[in-house]
């Protein structure tokens, strides 16, 4: 090997372990707090205080997964499946709404349509918690205040949704197929129904598991919304117990197995969907 070569490959060789080191590096940033969380769960209030995370001893995962669901008449259970109702139906029927707003944005002609649309974009930017006390104000005058669709029906529209719908809209569904399920008699329902929702399968999938995400991880709204414990989704009701911990130390096991338990759908979601999810993600990019 010349030197040329052997300065050319030098190069390349340090780009590389760069590379490797800043992936391992954000790799580890990511697990690492799984994995304390993981032991945290598998160990008593005393051996948490001792930070013996990583002895065999006191392994207690049975007892705090009892302890978690019989804490406080066991209000755990309502809060997860509160947060399966708020997040699964709620991305379900947002992802539809979304999908087809997106379709109508890209596939219709109307008045002010772009306008509309840069409306829609400049509603991706506002931050949710902004959004908050309207929506209070809003629920308040409905009489939907602590109530199961004050914190339901926003989720339902999602500007970003919206956005990444035209996209799927305009990457799966070509113009021709439409035009040819009108020539064949097909109104515009049916030819949305039968012939362009399929093709935007993986689009609706991906804006699901988006939507999904954000609704499970979501707190500011149910914290305005509810005072009845009985509506809480998990999140919030973790975050009431994590409060009394400092009061009350026997929350912290059941805390931290709780947040465990409340990670185990969307992993599941992203590991059953991830097929769907990243032909989603790179529609549009070869035509």
């Amino acid at each position: 090997m010349s030197a040329a070569d052997s300065s050319l490959l030098r190069p390349k060789l340090l780009g590389r372990a760069t590379v490797n080191v800043v992936v391992a590096v954000s790799v580890l940033y990511t697990l690492l707090p799984v994995l304390w969380l993981v032991l945290a769960s598998t160990k008593n209030r005393d051996a948490l205080f001792s930070s013996d995370l990583l002895s065999l001893s006191d392994f207690s995962l049975l007892q705090n997964l009892g302890d978690l669901f019989a804490m406080d008449g066991g209000l755990y259970g309502r809060w997860y499946v509160n947060s399966l109702l708020y997040a699964v139906i709620g991305a379900a029927v947002g992802a539809l709404v979304s999908v087809a707003c997106g379709y109508a944005f890209d596939k219709y002609r109307f008045r002010h349509k772009e306008k509309l649309f840069g409306l829609v974009l400049a509603a991706v930017m506002v931050p949710q918690t902004v959004l908050a006390l309207p929506l209070y104000l809003m629920a308040s005058e409905a009489g939907l205040v602590n109530t199961f669709w004050s914190v339901f029906i926003p989720v339902l529209f999602n500007p970003f949704g919206v956005y990444l719908g035209r996209i799927f809209a305009r990457g799966y569904v070509p113009d021709e197929v439409l035009e040819a399920a009108r020539v064949d008699g097909a109104g515009e329902l049916t030819t949305y129904a039968r012939v362009a929702l399929r093709m935007l399968g993986p689009g609706l999938i991906t804006v699901f598991l988006f939507q999904l995400t954000a609704i499970w991880n979501n707190f500011f709204l149910p914290m305005v919304m509810l005072s009845d414990q009985d509506l809480y989704p998990v999140s919030l009701g973790l975050y009431q117990w994590n409060s009394s911990a400092s009061v009350s130390p026997e929350y912290y096991p059941v805390v931290i197995m709780g947040s465990l338990l409340a990670v185990l759908p969307l992993i599941l979601a992203f590991v059953l969907l991830q097929r769907f999810w990243r032909s989603g993600l790179t529609a549009g990019a070869v035509k």
